[in-house]
């Protein structure tokens, strides 16, 4: 399922001045690890590589994005992550030139004791607490609101990346959402890709969304953006930044459309 940014705001005149930069956003869950389909919890301490269906969803993902301009690709320095990552950028046409920045802040959610164990066995350990196993904290695990000072943490190191590197870009006007590889990005000349997790990807929705105010497609529902994204489920948003001295800042994020996976369901 996917969802496209159709409402009157979709088609949206982005330009450059002295104070504003607007680029793209495509952020990427890592293809399956056999954790996944076994349904056990990986966090950060378990490092697997990617399943045979993992490394065929990376294939899928590269061939969808391979004529998506990119000119920044971060990834968390974990290996499925990575192997991810990779796989995406051989078949990209934009990416032959570029540099992976491998970020430890787009690392997995830590689990703590219970990485290795079952899904289950989170929700069973939640449910005796008394909470939501989206909110549960295992012993030696990290918390939402560690996660989230991580997505902001990374996220201001994108911006200040991005800002150095591209703050002169002239943007052009964007085109509206058609349900194509390239929906929303195809007049922005920068453009960056980012590769993580699932976990770590529900905290930034829920953090674009509760904290930054990120505007959302119609139809969108909130429940669907802060599901868990598909493996090399693919979700897209435009940033626009400000300079404030020597430094960027954001100034807001849309949401162009969330949990795209139509590449694997021929797999």
């Amino acid at each position: 399922m996917f969802i496209h940014f159709m409402r009157h705001s979709s088609v949206i005149t982005h330009f450059q001045n002295m104070t504003t930069l607007t680029f793209g956003l495509t952020l990427v869950r890592h293809g399956q690890t056999q954790y996944n389909k076994d349904g056990l919890l990986q966090g950060q301490k378990i490092d697997s590589p990617l399943s045979d269906r993992g490394l065929q969803e990376a294939e899928a993902a590269g061939r969808y994005l391979k004529d998506v301009t990119f000119t920044n690709v971060f990834v968390s320095d974990m290996l499925r992550a990575q192997q991810t990552a990779e796989t995406i950028m051989k078949h990209n046409r934009s990416c032959s030139g570029l540099q992976m920045e491998r970020d430890p802040l787009l690392k997995e959610r830590s689990f703590g004791i219970i990485e290795g164990k079952l899904v289950q066995d989170l929700k069973d350990m939640a449910e005796a607490a008394g909470v939501s196993y989206l909110e549960f904290t295992p012993a030696g695990g990290e918390s939402q609101e560690q996660v989230k000072e991580r997505v902001k943490g990374f996220l201001q190191h994108m911006l200040q990346r991005v800002g150095t590197e591209h703050w002169q870009t002239e943007v052009s006007s964007a085109a509206p959402v058609e349900g194509k590889a390239d929906d929303g990005v195809k007049a922005l000349p920068v453009h960056a890709l980012v590769v993580s997790h699932g976990a770590y990807i529900r905290v930034a929705m829920s953090y674009f969304v509760e904290e930054l105010h990120c505007s959302l497609p119609q139809g969108l529902d909130k429940s669907h953006m802060l599901s868990l994204c598909p493996n090399t489920g693919v979700c897209r948003f435009i940033v626009t930044m400000r300079k404030e001295e020597d430094r960027f800042a954001l100034s807001g994020i849309q949401c162009v459309f969330v949990h795209r996976a139509e590449h694997v369901k021929q797999l």
